[in-house]
């Protein structure tokens, strides 16, 4: 399983700071590199969806079952 993982801040006036937040997307069939690949759609898609917010940073990377169980 590859996890797409990206931050998103939400930018408010000049007088507030950024609000940010760590996102990811799942995905079961795919590989690191076809992950690399596909994510600026996926997040192109997912910024027209959620209007105001930027994405500051992504990366893909393997899912550790042992972690995400915990």
């Amino acid at each position: 399983m590859i996890e797409l993982i990206f931050m998103t801040c939400m930018f408010g006036s000049q007088s507030q700071a950024a609000s940010c937040h760590e996102r990811s997307l799942l995905f079961t069939d795919v590989t690191p590199m076809m992950c690399m690949m596909g994510a600026q759609p996926q997040l192109a898609k997912w910024v027209n969806e959620h209007p105001g917010e930027r994405i500051q940073s992504w990366k893909c990377q393997m899912v550790n079952l042992a972690e995400r169980e915990a």
